[in-house]
């Protein structure tokens, strides 16, 4: 079986980038604080830290979006939704449309503020929901409404 076709959003690298660079936030005001309060900037252990922080951080943030970028696919077929997802850990998932309960869209501030979309099959798979993040609005509620109408088509017992 080929990989999965299509791409999330090219405003996903974006996305998951500001996701991680808000994670990384948090840790570097503690580290400034830490240096303050201690009121040494210039010991080696303050600016050890905080350069192998940096370091990471700007991997997290510049580098991992982009081969996130790379490897997330998705596809729908009439007999089946496929994903492959991951960065370091690469997952490929296949749901067959006769098992689908519900199909969802889910949209938080940041997919918001970049007029992304998750789209979320749940199945009756011990292994959970399928998940295609990063879809441009559009594009996530036309997803939607093949895979309703798929699954109005292929009506099984999705169990």
């Amino acid at each position: 079986m080929a990989d999965p076709q299509w791409r999330p959003s090219t405003k996903a690298p974006a996305l998951w980038a500001t996701a991680s660079a808000l994670i990384w936030l948090p840790i570097f005001v503690a580290q400034i604080v830490w240096a303050v309060v201690a009121g040494q900037w210039d010991t080696w252990p303050h600016l050890t830290v905080f350069v192998v922080t940096l370091i990471v951080a700007l991997a997290d943030i510049l580098v991992v979006p982009r081969w996130r970028y790379r490897v997330h696919r998705w596809e729908i077929s009439d007999d089946a939704v496929y994903t492959r997802t991951g960065w370091f850990n690469q997952e490929r998932r296949i749901a067959p449309i006769t098992r689908i309960q519900t199909v969802d869209t889910e949209r938080g501030p940041l997919d918001r503020l970049f007029g992304l979309a998750t789209v979320t099959v749940t199945t009756a798979s011990s292994a959970g929901a399928v998940k295609i993040a990063a879809l441009d609005l559009d594009v996530a509620d036309r997803t939607v409404e093949h895979l309703t109408e798929i699954a109005a088509r292929n009506a099984g017992d999705a169990t």
